[in-house]
């Protein structure tokens, strides 16, 4: 028999979340608890493959003797805490950080928003029709991906993993500061004169669709995608002997995106640009 090496055992801390004792293993975060624990807690920055941000804000919540309210996707959970996720003023602060973001960017292609603006009463056009926006049109400089910075929300999420966390290419950074803030490749060039390898990692990552498959947009623009009607079929990319997993999104009998499972001990979610790009020859019937 093959033996199956076992991770390090980590104790199990005890704690109370929402007035409920807990128990999460040692080095977890309280977003971690919350979810294991079947506490729906919003985020946009926290991706299960990449470091914490703290960018995005959605997910703080109060933690007893904290001057201020705690970033639950890099919290630390720790023995003893008293951890509160719904009380009035967490339910204010994230209805504040979603209306700041609901009136300066598109965040009508990002999963879930929709229902946390119902859920804690968020009234983004009470802003009014002078709240500075990002209004920038879609570049499109190459036949695979799309830069929509209308949608983008700064959660640094594309920078980390082009950066040291994943692809360490560094094509993308911040570009500014404060309102000016903007991703963008260096000068800001065309994509096809910077440094991107076109792995679509970025896409991967990115929460609100502010990068996004050519096919994908295109078929956004046209009104006929359709999430609903797709089908998602995992299997072995053969381009190469990795054994990378890629999961073949299906619409209408023609593959309209490539992604890859991020519990994928070998992929952790990324490719490269043969795994999720190269997909076309696979439509060409003649």
């Amino acid at each position: 028999m093959t033996a199956i090496p076992l991770g390090t055992p980590r104790r199990l801390l005890e704690f109370t979340l929402d007035g409920e004792p807990v128990r999460a293993p040692e080095g977890s975060t309280i977003l971690d608890a919350c979810r294991s624990a079947g506490k729906d807690v919003p985020t946009l920055c926290q991706g299960d493959t990449l470091t914490p941000k703290n960018a995005c804000r959605l997910c703080v919540v109060e933690v007893e003797g904290a001057r201020t309210l705690a970033p639950a996707c890099s919290r630390g959970a720790e023995e003893g805490m008293r951890v509160r996720t719904d009380t009035e003023r967490v339910r204010h602060s994230r209805r504040i950080v979603l209306e700041l973001l609901a009136s300066s960017v598109d965040l009508s292609t990002t999963p879930g928003v929709a229902g946390w603006i119902e859920e804690y009463g968020a009234e983004p056009d009470r802003y009014g029709p002078d709240a500075a926006r990002v209004e920038e049109e879609p570049r499109i400089d190459n036949t695979l991906y799309v830069r929509d910075y209308a949608k983008c929300v700064l959660c640094y999420k594309c920078v980390d993993a082009c950066g040291d966390q994943w692809q360490n290419t560094f094509a993308i950074s911040v570009s500014g500061r404060g309102f000016d803030a903007r991703i963008a490749v260096e000068h800001d060039a065309p994509l096809t004169d910077s440094a991107c390898v076109y792995c679509g990692n970025c896409i991967e990552v990115c929460p609100t669709g502010a990068l996004s498959f050519r096919s994908e947009f295109d078929m956004r623009e046209a009104g006929t995608w359709d999430e609903s009607a797709q089908t998602a079929t995992t299997t072995v990319c053969a381009y190469c002997g990795v054994g990378c997993n890629l999961t073949l999104h299906v619409q209408d009998n023609e593959i309209v995106k490539v992604t890859s499972p991020h519990d994928n001990p070998v992929t952790h979610g990324n490719l490269c640009i043969k795994g999720r790009f190269g997909y076309q020859h696979v439509q060409n019937r003649d």
